[in-house]
């Protein structure tokens, strides 16, 4: 009852707020209302590592979302649970904004608070969901970088709160606001290589490490609060020449590659390319009804879908895994090819990546262009625009953005599914319309996972 009470009295604070931005001119539909003061939107950045800005990190580069969002509001907190992260991260957004903003390192401050409208989300994938529906339960919207959960249940329980608070939700799939792909799925739309029967993503392998020694946290890491709902267990890292962190470890940009707190290549990669798949197959309110890990080769032994040593990376590193469906379409998840997706069908076949998009029906297109308005028909009848951008004219006209909580849970839960597939090294039947796996008790228990005592979910 308290969250009812809550959500209508944010409800109506959010109309007010919004209502000067709205200013729409013509059938463009192009909010220019954004650089109001008082009615540009309050924004708190929770997860301030390399996907959020490099910078923040302590690197070099341009790389990052983080600055994207001044463009349309002001950041008004940052939050992370490493102290020199989060004061990096401040220090940016007053260079963005001209004015420093508050700097928290429990996220709960963010949530409590009544004067921000939305949460940025950027932290590792296990902290994903929890975020995001305590901030819709508190009448915020929600841009959560991808992949948007960690288990399956996860992806139910977001569809719920979404679907109960009317929030906004943008997954940060930005390929679905990319000219390329969305002009690859207006060709398939036009039936340009006729039926749809097969498609392909490969998205690459996963890394190994060396044994990494429990070491202790760094001073500047609150370790616990960086856990949150996985299970607590010994910090570990060790310096070396990998990747941006110069190092291998269960932390920062090394989770991808622990189960605990990711699904490895198959949640990272395939949170981009099997949801370009779900939505061109136009398979978002559905799913596959087997899968089949054809190959998996972990780094670790596994016995009974869980790895049997804590001091190595444990995600899949090679796979071929076959999703099929129940009018006999088949999707295939792979770690080898270009990295891509390859669409066949009855009468022809295109290949897309964020490089290239290849085919002879593409080639065709210059002499046989598609429909006006095919593009902007995928683009949910939107004008084409960045994805950020969709997001915040989402949020001033209520519509649902883009890349949708409830499209990206299923081609997300087909991933998940990949995942649960190979821990078990077994085929698995599931039900889509009930979400949940068929005569296979142990393959269910892996559709949700039991979160730390203090770090639970609430719906």
């Amino acid at each position: 009852m308290a969250h009812d009470s809550l959500n209508r009295r944010r409800f109506l604070q959010h109309s007010s707020a919004w209502a000067g931005i709205a200013v729409w001119t013509g059938l463009a539909g192009r909010a220019s209302g954004f650089e109001s003061a008082n009615a540009r939107p309050r924004i708190a950045a929770v997860g301030t590592g390399s996907r959020w800005d490099h910078r923040a990190t302590g690197l070099d580069g341009t790389y990052g979302s983080g600055k994207q969002f001044p463009k349309y509001g002001d950041i008004v907190a940052v939050c992370d649970a490493d102290t020199d992260r989060r004061e990096r991260a401040a220090g940016l957004v007053k260079e963005w904004n001209g004015a420093a903003p508050d700097v928290v390192a429990d996220y709960r401050a963010i949530i409590d608070r009544d004067d921000i409208d939305i949460v940025h989300i950027s932290t590792p994938d296990h902290w994903h969901a929890k975020i995001a529906i305590e901030a819709m339960l508190s009448g915020k919207d929600v841009y959560c970088e991808k992949p948007m959960t960690l288990t399956i249940d996860e992806g139910r329980q977001m569809c719920d709160v979404c679907r109960r608070t009317g929030q906004i939700v943008q997954v940060g799939t930005q390929q679905r606001s990319d000219e390329k792909f969305l002009k690859a799925i207006a060709i398939i739309r036009d039936g340009r290589i006729g039926e749809l029967k097969q498609v392909t993503c490969s998205i690459g392998g996963g890394p190994t490490s060396p044994e990494i020694p429990a070491v202790d946290a760094p001073k500047q890491l609150d370790w616990n609060q960086w856990l949150g709902p996985a299970p607590q267990v010994a910090y570990r890292s060790l310096a070396g020449p990998n990747g941006e962190t110069q190092s291998w470890s269960r932390s920062h940009y090394e989770f991808r590659w622990w189960y605990e707190y990711s699904g490895g290549k198959l949640t990272d990669w395939g949170a981009h390319h099997v949801d370009i798949a779900t939505w061109a197959m136009d398979k978002t309110k559905t799913g596959p009804i087997s899968i089949d890990p054809v190959m998996v080769k972990h780094p670790v032994p596994f016995k009974d879908g869980y790895p049997t040593a804590d001091n190595q990376y444990n995600t899949a590193t090679e796979f071929l895994i076959k999703a099929a469906y129940a009018d006999g379409m088949e999707l295939t998840i792979r770690h080898d090819l270009d990295n891509g997706i390859l669409f066949e069908g009855t009468e022809g076949r295109i290949f897309i990546n964020r490089g290239r998009l290849a085919g002879k029906p593409v080639e065709d297109l210059a002499t046989n262009p598609l429909p006006d308005g095919a593009l902007e028909q995928v683009y949910k009848g939107r004008p084409l625009t960045d994805h950020f951008r969709n997001f915040f004219e989402a949020v001033a006209d209520r519509k649902q953005p883009v890349s949708d909580v409830f499209s990206h849970h299923r081609g997300l839960t087909t991933c998940h599914l990949a995942g649960i597939a190979a821990r078990l090294g077994r085929k698995i039947q599931w039900d889509p319309r009930a979400e949940k796996v068929l005569n296979d008790k142990q393959a269910q228990s892996f559709v949700s996972r039991d979160k730390r005592h203090g770090f639970e979910i609430e719906t």
